[in-house]
């Protein structure tokens, strides 16, 4: 880490802490800002890769600093963000960008493709820059536990994307599961509608586009022409590049349920999966279910969880009336049940709880999810538990639980999981999937 980049970071930290503020800001509401007196304090150097979609919304999120670097494959994307950061330095490879700007940064946010998560989040990290990466950090087991190892190393502020985590519905479930509103919970269903179908390879050779620096993109997949289905979005169809539609939505539901059960404290011993499978192995599965069971806690019983998407849905559903909605969380427990989504919750059956006394609210309002990561570097938190509500220690077990259910797809059968070796004690052949091929240069 240079010393510019030190001098910077504990300046930034004295600041902030002896004015005693924090960034007001949440996803959803406007741009952050700060109290009047901010002026004299300041703004972090952030370097962002990837500024489309996800990216742009980042790119608003960290709004309140300055955005001196902006990198995407596509200078297309480049070129249409100019015109609102005239200052900021553009670069088509992230490497070029962290070798001429990474004294001058102190944090960056990866919001690329999956598989190439980690290759940039832990080359930011390893020169000491703060990380918000989108999920499921990694795309594989390996390079998830790399992010969290380096983050604990350097004491980095962390967060995972998953921006649903600063909302208050979340909260008021976490409240209501701890609180025992409906008793001790036996098992947690989460489906969610999306489905990606990927196509079969193209005959025909396709000219990359000018504007796409192919090999960059890439990154640590093996090697192969430009092919125009992955581009834009499509990858998540594909394995080399993605997980389907539980590795792209996984994070955000089995989020709550980490949550509110404290599942970072226990960890998944085995997951099996049902779903049909394509001709084509490179083409991610859909409608998949998968079933994972969780060691117990405080002599509990194993937690069943259960993942679906596409098509494939719970049963229960029809009988709590429930069918209309695409996605959402049950939690079963001793004494009830309790319905959730991203934005609302219900308690269940209603008649039961017809005047029941909800606790008194106890986890306070979030900032907004960059909010919070910009306002514990400033304070100098660095990894320690509580900097950020989805630091990498945390979120990165709820990433490496997503991954394994696609992985036991892959594999065709169910494994029995040993979380500290990372290992299928059942399935050698899981090894290549926990710890993927990457393309030389491009190792984590």
């Amino acid at each position: 880490m240079s010393r510019l980049a030190i001098t910077r970071r504990k300046f930034i930290t004295k600041s902030c802490s002896a004015a005693g503020i924090g960034v007001l800001a949440c996803h959803c509401f406007p741009a952050p800002s700060f109290a009047e007196d901010s002026k004299t304090l300041e703004k972090l150097n952030i370097a962002h890769v990837g500024i489309a979609r996800q990216g742009a919304f980042s790119l608003n999120g960290c709004a309140s600093e300055n955005q001196i670097a902006l990198c995407d494959s596509n200078s297309d994307y480049l070129e249409a963000v100019k015109k609102n950061l005239p200052h900021a330095e553009l670069f088509t490879d992230f490497r070029d960008m962290l070798d001429r700007m990474g004294d001058k940064l102190d944090a960056i946010v990866v919001a690329t493709p999956d598989h190439t998560h980690a290759p940039i989040a832990v080359a930011g990290m390893k020169l000491g820059l703060h990380c918000y990466s989108e999920k499921p950090l990694g795309h594989d087991l390996y390079q998830i536990r790399k992010m969290r190892e380096i983050a604990r190393e350097k004491n980095l502020v962390t967060q995972m994307g998953t921006q649903i985590h600063a909302g208050d519905n979340y909260r008021r479930v976490v409240e209501l599961i701890q609180s025992g509103a409906i008793g001790k919970v036996k098992s947690v269903n989460i489906w969610c509608s999306n489905r990606y179908i990927g196509k079969p390879k193209p005959t025909e050779p396709t000219p990359c586009p000018e504007n796409i620096n192919w090999d960059v993109w890439l990154g640590p997949a093996k090697e192969r022409d430009y092919d125009p289905r992955l581009i834009p979005g499509t990858w998540r169809s594909y394995w080399d590049f993605g997980n389907g539609a539980m590795g792209d939505m996984g994070c955000h539901y089995f989020d709550l349920p980490y949550w509110a059960l404290r599942l970072d404290q226990t960890y998944p011993i085995s997951v099996e999966t049902t779903a049909p499978r394509p001709a084509d192995d490179e083409i991610c599965g859909w409608d998949l279910t998968a079933k994972y069971l969780f060691a117990p806690q405080n002599g509990d019983e194993p937690l069943t969880l259960v993942w679906q998407d596409g098509e494939a849905r719970p049963d229960v559903l029809k009988d709590l009336g429930l069918e209309e909605y695409g996605a959402g969380v049950l939690f079963f427990g001793s004494d009830g049940i309790l319905f959730s989504t991203y934005h609302e919750h219900a308690l269940l059956p209603k008649e039961k709880f017809e005047g029941f006394e909800r606790p008194e609210p106890t986890i306070p309002k979030s900032l907004g999810h960059h909010a919070e990561w910009i306002d514990a570097i400033k304070k100098g938190k660095g990894c320690e538990e509580g900097s950020t509500t989805c630091r990498f220690e945390y979120s990165g077990k709820i990433a490496e639980t997503v991954l394994l259910g696609c992985f036991a797809y892959r594999c065709g059968q169910k494994l029995e999981y040993d979380v500290d070796k990372m290992k299928a004690k059942n399935c050698p052949e899981a090894d290549k999937y926990f710890r993927q091929y990457y393309r030389p240069g491009w190792e984590v």
